[in-house]
């Protein structure tokens, strides 16, 4: 199994979810959690919090670190 096929099938269950500490208790907000396989870090899982049974957003690290240098360099 490839590094994306694992991202795409490790298994969340008992993931440790986190809000941003931006959303005051909103429940408006997406949740996010590391996915790990075999104690390496594969990338990150993005829910909405107010949906966390349905499908996660996955992507690989290097993809969640772009993305939050692009949110905190333009503000977003």
């Amino acid at each position: 199994m490839n590094r994306n096929e694992a991202l795409h099938t490790a298994d969340l269950t008992g993931a440790t979810w986190r809000k941003s500490h931006e959303s005051n208790g909103n429940q408006a907000c997406v949740e996010v959690t590391e996915v790990h396989n075999l104690g390496t870090v594969l990338g990150m899982a993005v829910r909405d919090s107010k949906a966390p049974h349905r499908a996660q957003l996955r992507c690989p690290t290097e993809s969640w670190n772009a993305f939050c240098a692009f949110v905190a360099t333009d503000g977003l």
